[in-house]
């Protein structure tokens, strides 16, 4: 796996990328705490709206910015969109208001919403051999892994020493060595071979992923991943503080374990995807994903669950959501020209967090109305609808067809 850090353009961008993980960890350690600090017993409510500010920036801008990708310098683009970040960052110690949260964490998001596609669009040129390209993709998942393990535990020991609005200078300095990093090298930057209206543009990913078969079953798998990561995320606190009385220490043990479960599938798909075709290999992610949380539905109706029954869960959970996800980088690659690329993956950045949009605040309420059975049963419900759609909108024999289309192809 570690072979492609021979080509020196990836090696500096995924070390952007770490970077700029590491700062983000730390923002949200410390966007917690200041929510505290502003908000006091309403800072869960503070840090819900913040949330959904997020995801409403990533479905909104995403599109946009990908119309102006086209047009622009992808290098410059990403060093500006750093850039960015990082000026936010700095801003994000001295509010007073949470109003002023909110707005500085939509150009904070906004700002993601349009570097993420533009990077993740640039490594299958600068990496053109797929299985070069298949490491990377499990890299950039055990990168995304690793940070929300560690960067807790690095703000953790920070918070020893200094104050928690330091943290977000170290956020400030992820982003600006990341733009560093993309500054010492050259990209690849495809040109569009006509130029288009905006709106055009702005359409053209999306137009251009629903009209794409093995895209529309992407879809129905995002919708599943995000059902199963959604109970995870938001309701893991809730199950271990409040039903199984235990302490925060016990939230992380839980949640590493859908990390460490994540972690494994990203090691082992390399090898996985050379022996399967990547439909076998999602579907049977989302499969595994989605038993695991039928059987902590059932279970959770019929013994009490433990920390340790309840971290193994969450590791199926997790190997089974980042098989699923991982390898759909190829599937982008393989179903656009290199101009249409940044447009494709804007479209599944902008319809997998329209998915997440949706489930986060109805794992949410499922749990706070009916408690945990009826959460994780509902959600397991919500999964197995998206496996049965992908099934059904990504057939077998036309699955690993490997044409490239455009957004106007008939």
């Amino acid at each position: 796996m570690l072979s492609v850090f021979r080509n020196r353009v990836y090696r500096h961008l995924f070390g952007a990328q770490i970077v700029a993980l590491t700062g983000t960890g730390l923002a949200t350690v410390a966007l917690g705490l200041l929510a505290y600090d502003l908000a006091g017993d309403q800072a869960g409510l503070v840090l819900g709206t913040a949330l959904t500010i997020k995801m409403v920036a990533y479905v909104v801008i995403a599109p946009l910015a990908a119309a102006f990708a086209q047009q622009a310098d992808r290098r410059k683009m990403l060093i500006a969109l750093d850039l960015l970040r990082a000026a936010v960052a700095i801003g994000l110690p001295f509010v007073t208001e949470v109003w002023q949260v909110y707005v500085l964490i939509f150009l904070l998001q906004s700002a993601s919403a349009g570097f993420t596609p533009a990077f993740q669009a640039t490594i299958p040129d600068v990496l053109t051999d797929e299985s070069d390209y298949t490491k990377a993709l499990s890299l950039s998942r055990l990168a995304m892994d690793m940070e929300s393990l560690l960067s807790p535990m690095l703000a953790a020991i920070l918070l020893m020493v200094v104050s928690f609005e330091s943290l977000f200078w170290g956020t400030s300095l992820g982003f600006f060595a990341s733009a560093l990093l993309v500054i010492s090298v050259v990209l690849p930057s495809p040109k569009p071979v006509e130029r288009r209206g905006i709106y055009d543009r702005t359409t053209r990913g999306i137009l251009l992923y629903l009209r794409t078969q093995r895209l529309r079953g992407l879809l129905a798998l995002n919708w599943n991943a995000a059902a199963l990561s959604s109970m995870v995320i938001v309701n893991t606190v809730v199950i271990i503080r409040a039903d199984l009385g235990l302490g925060d220490r016990d939230v992380a043990i839980a949640l590493a374990g859908f990390g460490g479960g994540s972690m494994l599938a990203a090691f082992a798909l390399p090898s996985l995807l050379t022996r399967f075709m990547d439909r076998s290999v999602m579907l049977t992610g989302a499969l595994i994903g989605t038993m695991a949380m039928a059987v902590s539905a059932v279970l959770s109706a019929t013994i009490p669950l433990s920390l340790t029954l309840l971290t193994f869960l969450w590791a199926c959970v997790g190997f089974g959501y980042s098989a699923t996800l991982t390898p759909s980088g190829r599937l982008l690659t393989r179903s656009a020209i290199p101009e249409d690329r940044p447009a494709l993956f804007a479209a599944q950045f902008t319809l997998s967090h329209a998915c997440w949009l949706v489930l986060y605040p109805l794992a949410g309420w499922l749990m706070t109305a009916n408690g945990a059975t009826s959460a994780l049963a509902w959600m397991t419900v919500a999964s197995v609808m998206g496996l049965i759609f992908a099934f059904l909108l990504w057939p077998s024999e036309s699955g690993e067809a490997a044409a490239h289309l455009r957004a106007d192809d008939p």
